[in-house]
Parts: C-alpha cells; sequence; structure tokens
C-alpha cells in the first residue's frame, strides 16, 4: 500500500537482479558514519547494538563505517579492517542482529591513502595531506595492483560474514579519490598520467570484486561528485568515470560531496538543506543503475521531494539517524513531528572521531551508547519535578517521562528552550529550532505536566520524591568601568530581539557566543545560490573540482570582535566546523582584536589597550558575550536532597552536549 505522506520515500527498490539481488523495504540509506566502535574486536556487541536499534527503527539500507582492505589502508592504527576469516567471523554478530531485526546491512570498504593517520600510509603519490601528519609513500607499480585486489578480497569477506551488500569508498578525498585527481595522481605509469589512465583503479576495484562475488551481489559504489580542491576532477570525467563503473559491474552510486581538505562546508549546520541534491540529479542523467543522493538532507519531507522530482532513487542519512534510531517507523506512522532531528553540529559525531573518540549525538547521547546508556523503565512510580526547560531539564523530563516517572516540569518565562532558543536565532543555526519542536512534542505524547511562567519555590517542590534542578545561567557583566552605559547590551538581549545594535558594534569576548553573534550582527539574507557564490562553488563542467571565485559578502554591519586572550579568535571552536565559522567571520569583514584589556565604554565607544597602546573603538553598541553565571539561587536554598544539573551545575559557552548528556544521564541514574 502506498503511503499517504511519503510515497516515494517508504516504496520498496530492489537493488540489482537474480537470486541475490537485495530487496529494501524502503528508500532510506543509512549512510556510512565512522563511530570508533569498528576498531576494537571487544567493542563488537556494542556496533551489532547500535545497528540492530537503526535496523528496528525500519531503516531501509545501513552502510557500516569504512572497513580497510590493507593495514596500509588503516584510518589510523590499528584501526577497522576487513582482511580476514576471522574478520568476517566476528562480523556474523553484526550482521545477524541486523537481519534478526529485519533490516539489510552493507560493508563500506574504505583505503584512507594520504588521509591515513599513521606512518605507513600510502598513495597514488608522495603527496602530503593538509590535514594530517604524516607524508604517504607513493605505491609502486606492484602495490596499486595488490590494492585493487585486496579490496576484491574485502568485497568477498563482506559477502561471507553476511553483508547484504558492500560500498565501496571512492569520494570524500580518499585512496580511490587520490587516484582520480590529478591533484594527487602524478604518475606517468598505467595509473596516470591522463584522466583515462587515472580511473584505471576504481574500475579495476569494482571489475575485480565482481570476478569475486558474482554478478548478482550488490555492490555500491561512493563517487565524488563535486571534489571542491583545486585539481580536483572536471564533470566529463566524473561521468565517464561512472558509466565505466557501471559497466564494470556498479549496482548503485551512492554520492559525496567534497573531500575532507576542502575548504568549503558540505554538511554543517550552515550548510541550507539540501543544497547537493542538484548533483545528484545530474548524474542521474548519466547512468541507467539507481543513484542515492546524500549530505544534508535530514526530514523526511525533504527526502520525499527529491525521491519525488525524480532527482534521485534513494535517500542517505547518516547523522539523521544517529540522532533518532526510530526516524522510519515515525515517519512510517505519521509521526514525523516526533523525529529527534539531526541539527548538523558535529558536536557529538565527527568531532569525537577526529579526535580518536567514540562518536555519540548532541541530541541523542544514547547513540552509540545503547548497551550502557539504558533507560529502563521504572519499578515504583514516582513523582518527578524537573526544574528549568534549556536543554539539560528538557532532556531529564523527557527521559524520566520515558522510564515511566510521573513528571512535572516547571518553566519560569513563557517559551521553553532556554538558551537553545538563542542559538537558534544564530544563520545557520535554525535547525536547532527541531530539537525545540522535538522536545515540546515528546513532552505532549508523554504527558508531562508543564507549567510555564511559572518561577518553582522549595514549596512546590516538597512533595516529590525527586527534584531535578536546571536553572541555567546568566550572562556574566564583567566589571569593566562604564558597562552600565546605554550602549551596552548583553548577548542575551540581541539574540532574542530585545535590543537591536546599530550599524557598529563592537563585541567583548571572541568565543563561541562571540563569534555566533558576530554573524548574527553581519548578517545578511541569502538563498542557496548567494551561499554557493559566497563559498566560491561552481560548476565542475566549467571549471576542475567545481571552485570558482567567491562572491564578497556584503555584511550588515561593521563589527569588530574582540578577546582578552592572546591566541587566535575561535581557535577552541568545533574540530571539524570551527575552521568554516572563522572563515564566515573573514568574508564577513569583521575586524578581530586580541590580547585586549578593556579599559572603559562611554559615548564614544569601547577604550581598549593593545600591546601597550591605547584606542578607541567608535562604535554605536557594545555587545557583551564575556560568558555565563550559573543560577543556582533555587538549589541553595533547598532543604532536600536534588539533582543539579546543566549551566546551573556548570556554566560553560552555552554547551548543549554536556547538557542534554547530563539530563539524560542523571535520569538513568534514578
Amino acid at each position: 500500500m502506498t503511503h499517504p505522506r511519503y510515497p516515494h520515500l517508504l516504496e520498496p527498490i530492489t537493488l540489482g537482479s537474480g537470486p541475490d539481488a537485495l530487496t529494501l523495504r524502503n528508500r532510506v540509506v543509512m549512510g556510512s558514519m565512522h563511530t570508533g566502535l569498528e576498531d576494537h574486536p571487544w567493542d563488537i556487541d556494542k556496533l551489532a547494538a547500535f545497528f540492530e536499534e537503526r535496523a528496528r527503527g525500519g531503516v531501509g539500507l545501513i552502510i557500516t563505517g569504512g572497513y580497510a582492505p590493507t593495514k596500509r589502508g588503516w584510518l589510523k592504527p590499528f584501526a577497522s579492517e576487513m582482511t580476514n576469516r576471522l574478520h568476517a567471523k566476528r562480523h556474523e554478530r553484526v550482521t545477524g542482529a541486523v537481519h534478526d531485526a529485519g533490516g539489510a546491512i552493507a560493508l563500506q570498504v574504505l583505503h584512507a591513502g594520504r588521509y591515513g593517520y599513521h606512518p605507513l600510509s600510502q598513495s597514488a603519490s608522495d603527496k602530503k595531506s593538509p590535514i594530517t601528519p604524516f607524508k604517504p609513500s607513493a605505491m609502486s607499480t606492484k602495490d596499486v595492483d595488490h590494492t585493487a585486489t585486496a579490496f576484491a578480497k574485502s568485497v568477498a569477506l563482506a559477502r561471507k560474514a553476511g553483508y547484504d551488500a558492500v560500498e565501496i569508498m571512492g569520494s570524500e578525498g580518499y585512496l580511490i579519490n587520490q587516484f582520480l585527481a590529478a591533484r594527487t595522481n602524478d604518475r606517468d605509469d598505467q595509473w596516470g598520467g591522463s584522466a583515462a589512465r587515472r580511473m584505471h583503479f576504481p574500475v579495476e576495484v569494482v571489475r575485480r570484486s565482481r570476478e569475486l562475488v558474482g554478478d548478482d551481489f550488490p555492490i555500491v559504489y561512493r563517487i565524488s561528485l563535486l571534489d571542491l580542491v583545486e585539481g580536483g576532477q572536471t564533470w566529463e570525467e566524473t561521468a565517464e568515470l561512472a558509466l565505466h563503473l557501471q559497466a564494470a559491474g556498479v549496482t548503485v552510486f551512492n554520492t559525496g560531496i567534497g573531500w575532507h581538505e576542502a575548504r568549503v562546508p558540505t554538511i554543517i549546520t550552515q550548510v541550507p538543506r539540501g543544497a547537493w541534491r542538484s548533483y545528484t540529479a545530474r548524474l542521474k542523467q548519466v547512468v541507467d543503475v539507481p543513484v542515492c543522493a546524500s549530505n544534508r538532507i535530514n526530514t523526511p519531507e525533504l527526502a520525499e521531494e527529491i525521491l519525488a522530482a525524480g532527482e534521485a532513487d534513494l535517500v542517505s542519512m547518516a547523522r539523521p539517524l544517529l540522532a533518532d534510531a526510530a526516524f522510519v517507523a515515525k515517519a512510517m506512522d505519521e509521526r514525523a513531528d516526533e523525529i529527534n532531528t539531526c541539527i548538523a553540529c558535529n558536536q557529538a559525531c565527527l568531532d569525537h572521531v577526529f579526535s580518536n573518540e567514540r562518536a555519540s549525538c548532541l541530541v541523542n547521547p544514547r547513540a552509540c551508547h545503547e548497551t550502557e546508556l539504558v533507560l529502563m523503565p521504572t519499578l515504583r512510580k514516582q513523582t518527578v519535578a524537573v526544574v528549568g526547560a534549556g536543554p539539560a531539564g528538557l532532556a531529564a523530563a523527557v527521559s524520566a517521562a520515558e522510564r515511566g516517572f510521573a513528571v512535572t516540569l516547571f518553566e519560569k518565562s513563557p517559551e521553553l528552550g532556554g538558551q537553545f532558543r538563542l542559538a537558534m536565532a544564530v544563520p545557520g543555526k535554525e535547525d536547532f529550532a527541531d530539537t525545540l519542536r522535538y522536545f515540546t512534542r515528546r513532552l505532549e505524547v508523554l504527558d508531562v505536566d508543564v507549567r510555564r511562567s511559572t518561577e518553582a519555590t522549595a514549596d512546590d517542590l516538597a512533595g516529590f520524591d525527586q527534584v531535578i534542578v536546571s536553572t541555567g545561567v546568566e550572562p556574566r557583566m564583567p566589571a569593566i568601568p562604564g558597562i552600565d552605559h546605554p550602549s551596552v547590551a548583553s548577548y542575551a538581549d540581541v539574540l532574542s530581539g530585545a535590543v537591536v545594535p546599530g550599524k557598529r558594534v563592537a563585541v567583548i569576548g571572541a568565543g563561541g557566543i562571540g563569534v555566533d553573534v558576530s554573524v548574527f550582527l553581519t548578517h545578511e539574507e541569502e538563498d542557496l545560490d548567494d551561499w554557493m557564490a559566497h563559498w566560491g562553488v561552481g560548476d565542475p563542467a566549467l571549471t576542475a573540482g567545481g571552485l570558482t571565485e567567491a562572491k564578497p559578502r556584503t555584511p550588515a554591519r561593521e563589527v569588530t570582535l574582540v578577546q582578552r586572550k592572546t591566541t587566535p579568535i575561535g581557535i577552541g571552536l568545533g574540530k571539524t566546523s570551527g575552521w568554516a565559522h572563522r572563515a564566515v567571520l573573514k568574508q564577513s569583514r569583521v575586524t578581530q582584536v586580541s590580547g585586549a584589556t578593556y579599559d572603559r565604554i562611554d559615548d564614544e565607544g569601547l577604550h581598549v589597550t593593545v600591546d601597550g597602546e591605547r584606542r578607541v573603538i567608535e562604535v554605536d553598541t557594545v555587545v557583551v558575550c564575556a560568558g555565563q553565571e550559573s543560577v543556582r539561587g533555587l538549589y541553595d536554598g533547598l532543604d532536600r536532597d536534588a539533582h543539579l544539573i546543566g549551566g546551573a551545575d556548570v556554566a560553560a559557552e552555552l554547551d548543549a552536549k554536556r547538557a542534554i548528556k547530563q539530563g539524560t544521564e542523571v535520569v538513568a541514574a534514578l
């Protein structure tokens, strides 16, 4: 029966033909994402539980994180690999768990090439990557031949392990991409020297894999449609490659956008939703096999729109399935408003992985911790009061209600969300509103007693079995002479709209909030074409790699961002997204001042001393982003035990990741 809201997204599809053809129950693919659980044998049961929960949630096809075909292809020392029968045998626990849950799963085979974070790395040439410390050795002609065969053997081992398909990683700047681009392949043998010879390696990988697994076993190939680096592929080369790969035996093309070293953001929250769909649509016009769209697709509505427009046959969503394992089931049951939407923040997923930590999810801290962070049903019906409806309080209230506690949530303001409401006002962080939509809807479904515009007192809390205090933070106002001048405003007043700054603004404090406020103050409305132009994204049919000259931004205000620290501004921002936020400051011509002493604020503006020299920053408004102070009056006045969480516990840079995790963990331990 056709689904009334998502007829294309929830329609089955068959990949391949013959007895080994794979029929998926819907068009949703959980895209590959390394979690850190792949790298150690003792984590295999945790990995199985992680995938099992997503399979039980209804996803059509799961693709694992990348497994190397050789040790020299490791992502890091002793990282995941699929190179022998023991590995295949161990993976039967993963494939068995997914199959028992009614799902299908593919193993991704990935050779890191020069992205390998170890001294054994090798690539098409000996050119060092700008994002790793090790210079790779150039592969010999024999090495290349052996590596192509190793890929094929890994594919065969995956089939032996019970995987329903494989994905060969040919994008994001990993080894296969390194062979394809003149940027990283300066060989003069049969594996390089011309575009045609650079294609030889991926075609051989697919051809040899097909020989080992037969005609019907599905082989997905992740193809780079837009390299976004100088010396990348042209569209003509990409289209030719796709046809050669199809002839060699590719069953499905999954799409990749950008190398990891590219200076254009491709998946973080400031990237418009569905930004790259037109490139997938272009590939679909070239090949005859199914094509999968990917990158910044995080709602069933957008996925359905892409499929209905004929731009793709499947849709890949990796981080959205971290955020909500039941994404597909909720869409199927017409409960899309209950989906915990991925906000593309990268803070607990990619930032963790690139810091050698286990991945998780800011909005769902249970992700990759399914066997450890368990919300067991309560054995005794207790009453729980949660005071404060910021991220920590919302997480605690929802988690407690899910466990079966009778929950009352007190919030002194008319709106839920606390500091998160300020964050979602920042351009590029609009998706944060979906987190508040999710929590608000869950409170309704779970029948939580929500008391807005109610400031809880000690007497109000007296009769509850458990009390959780999450009263949040308030902006810190530093002791600067003139801090009470009419030109001064807190970041909260500016982001909430209570204060509209003038055309010339000084921002005091250059942490994450100061950077966000600077973006807020300089931002002009832009559509997708504007966004692409500002980042220099062009047509790969016209320029190799799809890069062109960036169009300057026209900032809405003249902003000076000032900090006491002497370190570069924005140095403490997210590992995988901070560079893009710093780039926006530069594009918006924000003046950055480090090592400043704040002397005073008066009618002239902000007086500072930098390197022993006094100066005046002439502005209309001074916005203070100098940190926060915990609001603990209620907690300190209680004469009973209570749990203190979120900003009320530790006031630090609006850390929603820590707040939501803490709120969930406190309730799990009740």
